[in-house]
Order: structure tokens, then sequence, then C-alpha cells
């Protein structure tokens, strides 16, 4: 699922990683805080593994329901690289991509999970 990120100007504040819950829990500069599952940042991955090199070559991601995130690695001052536990460890989630899958989590999420049961697939855990 291809994601038109717009250029927001807030930064983090706080990045915490919530292991138990498999939380990722940031806060931003003009007040907002947001709770994303590992499980979502896993499928919204801005890497090519998943939205391909042009539109139309996305590939569902499934199987990502108890995946953790192991390291969480900056990138510069605008952005950082989550190490997951299946492995995956090249997508580069800026500040402004972070806030906007926190802001449309409610959308977004929803349509992952109609998305799964169009293609058959069955979620091992219903988070």
């Amino acid at each position: 699922m291809r994601l038109n990120t717009p250029s927001i100007s807030t930064n983090p504040t706080e990045i915490k990683l919530h292991q138990v819950s498999k939380i990722l829990e940031i806060s931003f500069d003009d007040g907002q805080t947001f709770n994303l599952p590992y499980e979502y940042l896993r499928v919204f991955t801005p890497s090519a593994e998943a939205i391909g090199h042009g539109p139309g070559q996305e590939i569902l991601q499934t199987g990502k329901e108890n995946v953790t995130i192991t390291e969480l690695k900056p990138i510069g001052n605008y952005a950082v690289a989550p190490h997951f536990s299946d492995g995956h460890n090249s997508g580069i989630y800026s500040w402004s991509l972070l806030y906007q899958l926190g802001n449309e989590q409610p959308v977004l999420w929803p349509a992952y999970l109609e998305k799964l049961k169009a293609a058959g697939y069955q979620r091992s855990s219903q988070n």
C-alpha cells in the first residue's frame, strides 16, 4: 500500500518502544502522540520489499502479527530505521511518515485488514 507522504514540519520529542505490548509510542512537538503497533509499522514499511518500485507493484504483507522491533537506529535527524524480528531492516521511517501513519491509522489499518480478508488470509491474532 503506497503512501503519499506530505512534508510535515513537526519533530518527535520522545520515542518509546514498548516490547510487551509491541507498540512504538511517538510524541511530536505539536502535542500529538501516536501508539503505533509493530505489526502496523511492519506492514506499512516504506521499503521496496512492500511497495515495489512503482505504482501497482505493491506486495501485501502477511504473517507479521507477532513481529517485534529488535533495534531502532536513528537516521540523521530526520528518521529511524527499525530492525524487525523477521529480519526486515531496510525501511527508513521519516518523521513525516511516522506522523502520517499515526494520523491515518484509523483509515489505513481497517483498509489493510480488508485487503487481507479479500486475499483469503486469516490473521493468527486479532489485535
